[in-house]
């Protein structure tokens, strides 16, 4: 029986991948073509857009719970989906952000350069308005323009998957952006249980039974021993330490 559990769940598996690529070329080629003739201004083209992929998401997630792939468990989801907030998470496996933007009706992100030419995703990042990280100095002013417009952000401060037992390794922008934004921001950890979908292994290499994925919305940030720190670059500086040390002793990275 375990043997067979184990092969069911890699069949699974690749399904579930089949399946979010054939979504996103769904969404490219027959959703998104007939909204964009929809009366609505960029904007609305964006929150439109954002709403369609947060459903898709939250589908996906509930077909890989339902098929034996995973559970999850979320703590706090209620502190979460306000305008202006900057949600700052750890990224332990490769759902994480599916995971986020299925529980958040909309949501900014910031994605690789390079996805945008992947056709399975150009069509969702182009539509939602995502931010790409290809110019850090124009990111950084779009993420805080568009969080000083209101809207909210999901930002992975490690800019990729952690390595599993290694220290985490922050990129300055996320602390950046936090600081220059001065708006809500929201610390989120999430961990996997057994891990799997990490930086250090194919899709295919999956656990001896499903994962569990645990979710865990902290309280909003007090930016103001951060905020009279000069110069700026110093108190980004203190703010990514804080970060990088706020996740590895609630995650008990290492241990």
């Amino acid at each position: 029986m375990r043997k067979l559990n184990y092969i069911w769940r890699l069949f699974a598996t690749g399904f579930s991948f089949f399946i979010f690529g054939l979504g996103g070329l769904l969404l490219w080629g027959l959703v998104f073509p007939v909204l964009s003739v929809l009366p609505a201004n960029r904007l609305q083209r964006i929150h439109r857009g954002q709403r369609v992929i947060h459903y898709s998401f939250y589908f996906f997630i509930g077909l890989m719970h339902r098929i034996g792939i995973m559970t999850y468990e979320i703590n706090g989801l209620e502190k979460l989906n306000r305008a202006g907030q900057l949600i700052i998470a750890n990224h332990p496996t490769l759902v994480d952000v599916v995971f986020l933007i299925s529980r958040i009706k909309q949501a900014n992100c910031i994605v690789k350069d390079s996805l945008w030419r992947n056709p399975f995703m150009r069509g969702p990042i182009l539509n939602a308005g995502y931010i790409s990280n290809g110019d850090p100095e124009k990111m950084i002013a779009d993420c805080v323009d568009w969080l000083q417009s209101g809207g909210s952000m999901i930002i992975f401060p490690e800019g990729t998957r952690s390595v599993p037992n290694k220290p985490y390794h922050f990129q300055r922008g996320a602390a950046a952006i936090a600081l220059q934004a001065n708006t809500i921001v929201t610390l989120v950890t999430l961990s996997c249980t057994p891990s799997t979908l990490t930086k250090a292994e194919p899709w295919y290499h999956i656990p001896e039974r499903r994962f569990h994925l645990v979710m865990t919305v902290g309280e909003d940030m007090d930016l103001t021993a951060f905020a009279h720190i000069e110069p700026r670059s110093i108190a980004v500086r203190h703010f990514n330490h804080y970060l990088a040390d706020y996740f590895t002793q609630d995650t008990h990275y290492g241990n």
